[in-house]
């Protein structure tokens, strides 16, 4: 297979640019087991905190919780990626966490990532660069020739503020909660805000793409 087939391989599998964006999100959120898999240490530590009130004993059981299914992936030979993802994000809560001393520190860097998330996509807006566009150009084989459609341009923009609201709102919720110090009421909202917010967000965006049908270019 020659390189210009291999770039318009993927453009072939999808006719119109809004099934190409369907596929990637879905790719991009792993799907039901990845979703799952990325709120269960959320579900574990504050089951074990509200239960026990001790926040090593809490982490340990969320970072194990964490380890037991990244074994079973690598045991069914399937992708790490979505647990490692959320081992990785108990373990910095963790290593936040055991460095104050307070519990709800294990929310901060789930809380600064949608905020700072949340900003960049604002920006790539405000810029005419939605983020979303490279979702784009990942399938064409170039990342910047949607740019030079407006009707792409404003599509990845609609596209990108529903991408970007779950984060504001879980900013918005989970800040109050924070400073006030209410751990259970943030383990609360982080599962709630998790992946039934995502799912929410997901179904805007389909409905939108679902009402177009712009046609994909692949790369020359």
């Amino acid at each position: 297979m020659s390189t210009a087939d291999m770039t318009a391989a993927p453009a072939a599998a999808h006719a119109t640019v809004e099934a190409a964006v369907r596929a990637q999100l879905s790719k991009a959120l792993g799907g039901k087991r990845g979703i799952v898999e990325a709120a269960v240490p959320t579900i574990v530590f504050t089951g074990m905190w509200v239960a026990t009130s001790e926040l090593k004993l809490s982490l340990i059981v969320s970072i194990a919780a964490a380890v037991a299914l990244l074994l079973v992936r690598l045991a069914q030979r399937s992708t790490p990626q979505f647990v490692l993802n959320s081992l990785v994000g108990i373990g910095i809560g963790a290593f936040f966490a055991a460095r104050t001393g307070d519990a709800k520190d294990v929310f901060l860097p789930g809380i600064l990532y949608n905020g700072a998330y949340a900003a960049g996509m604002l920006l790539s807006i405000i810029v005419r660069w939605p983020i979303v566009g490279f979702l784009i150009g990942s399938v064409t084989g170039d990342p910047t020739a949607w740019h030079n459609d407006s009707g792409l341009v404003r599509l990845c923009s609609r596209l990108t503020w529903l991408l970007m609201l779950p984060c504001l709102i879980r900013v918005v919720v989970q800040l109050p909660f924070y400073w006030a110090g209410q751990v259970t009421a943030l383990g609360i909202a982080k599962i709630a805000l998790g992946w039934p917010l995502q799912v929410a967000g997901l179904a805007a965006m389909v409905w939108v793409l679902a009402r177009g049908r712009t046609p994909l270019q692949p790369a020359a």
